[in-house]
């Protein structure tokens, strides 16, 4: 069963990521996942909440 890297390894994925984009292609990488990340959030939660569809047993 795989496991997650640990400390040396996060760092040599950091390294290997920043020589890949570049330290100008970076923030704008993070802040792209970042929105991403809050869109998912947020339409995974619109299907989670029964109410926000509306119940056509509460509407009648």
């Amino acid at each position: 069963m795989p496991t997650l890297p640990g400390g040396a390894e996060w760092i040599i994925i950091l390294i290997i990521v920043l020589l890949l984009f570049g330290g100008r292609k970076l923030p704008d990488l993070a802040s792209a996942v970042g929105k991403s990340i809050r869109e998912f959030r947020k339409a995974s939660e619109d299907t989670d909440d029964p109410d926000a569809e509306g119940d056509p047993e509460r509407d009648a």
